[in-house]
């Protein structure tokens, strides 16, 4: 019974918490973004982050979290497409994506990780639409903290493994295309 009590009680502050709308808000390129707070599992310090060779750009690397491989995509270049300058202030901000399996740990690579903030529903707006030639999937929604723009994210669409390794086989194959016409001219 006591059990029953307790995962109610946790279920009742959850709820209470996606309706407080608590956001960990972080810079990428000198733009805001946020992600629910319910999202984020910790933030890490970049130290040891192994690079795997023949991977896309957005990719970092892989660092060893309590003995499990975990990717880390940079931010910057997933969604700038330049790589991000890493400083002092980045960091490695881990969430958990929904994948088929189940769930799975990404670290994101941001450049500086802000502040948690409390956003009423009255400050989030719906993803403005671009027209057809521009994906604002990523986009969860806009919220307006002091005048200002917090672009929030779809974690699940910008993580998507799926769409990430069909990305990454793509870039293989361009590379494979260009390497073919060199061999081709000489």
């Amino acid at each position: 019974m006591s059990n029953l009590i307790r995962k109610e009680s946790a279920g009742n502050a959850l709820a209470v918490q996606e309706q407080v709308g608590q956001y960990l808000t972080f810079l990428v390129d000198k733009e805001s973004f946020a992600v629910s707070i319910l999202d984020v599992k910790e933030i890490i310090e970049i130290a040891n982050i192994t690079h795997v060779p023949l991977t896309p750009d957005y990719i970092h690397g892989v660092i060893n979290l309590r003995g499990n491989v975990v990717p880390v995509i940079d931010l910057c270049a997933r969604l700038k497409h330049h790589p991000a300058e890493v400083s002092k202030r980045s960091c490695i901000v881990l969430v958990e994506v929904e994948v088929a399996e189940g769930t799975q740990h990404i670290g994101m690579l941001v450049d500086e990780v802000r502040e948690i903030l409390e956003i009423p529903p009255t400050n989030i707006q719906p993803a403005p639409d671009f027209g057809t030639d521009i994906r604002t999937d990523f986009i969860r929604a806009m919220a307006r903290v002091d005048e200002v723009f917090i672009i929030l994210l779809a974690i699940n669409k910008v993580l998507s493994l799926e769409e990430l390794s069909q990305l990454g086989r793509i870039a293989d194959a361009q590379a494979g295309h260009t390497g073919e016409q060199a061999a081709l001219i000489n």
